[in-house]
């Protein structure tokens, strides 16, 4: 279940910020993923407007949302639905839904505590070679996210970040070859310390 509340709070946190990721397609894929979009028919002219309450789609025009709209359409990433009472349902497909995963893992983050607690996470994996592009998608994640490699498979981390690669793992479908350790005591610890600036 926390993987599913992972997601939400990634998009969420996601729009509310000033993230460079933020173009106008993926701002309306990670509204609609949010629990799709409701509108009453005779609105759906101005559906665009509904788009309008987070801080990252304020940058972005009706007429460059509606485009972005009406690409993740061509591309079969969004579906309308026409439900009762003249409301329409837009949501994303199984597609689309593949893609936001793989969208919020690119966005993901860990949020470092003010004082360090003295231990150190490592995680360690050994993912067959038939899952070769999720094995090299989650070593440029934990490159970006500043993670030691101490051995090709072998990776640390001094912060909590246990939910945030267990997301990770999930997106990738890899969660049954990874393993993370706590632990309180490394042999060469000094040159680890200096790389996080501990």
């Amino acid at each position: 279940m926390h993987k599913i509340k992972n997601l939400k709070q990634n998009i969420e946190t996601f729009l509310d910020s000033d993230s460079g990721y933020a173009t106008a397609t993926k701002i309306v894929l990670a509204i609609i993923a949010l629990g799709g979009v409701l509108i009453i028919g005779a609105m759906a002219p101005n559906i665009f407007q509904v788009f309008g309450k987070f801080k990252q789609s304020r940058r972005y025009s009706n007429k460059q949302l509606r485009n972005a709209f009406y690409n993740l359409r061509r591309q079969n990433l969004v579906e309308i639905i026409q439900e009762k009472d003249d409301k329409i349902k837009i949501r994303l497909t199984n597609k689309g839904q593949v893609r936001i995963k793989e969208f919020s893992a690119d966005i993901l983050t860990i949020s470092r505590p003010k004082k360090w607690d003295g231990k150190w996470r490592i995680l360690i994996f050994d993912i067959p070679n038939k899952f070769t592009k999720a094995r090299e998608a989650l070593r440029r994640k934990l490159k970006d996210l500043r993670f030691y490699q101490l051995q090709k498979s072998v990776w640390i981390y001094p912060y909590p970040c246990e939910d945030e690669i267990l997301f990770i793992a999930h997106v990738f479908q890899i969660e049954p070859f990874i393993e993370i350790l706590t632990v309180e005591n490394l042999l060469h610890e000094d040159k680890i310390r200096r790389f996080f600036n501990l």
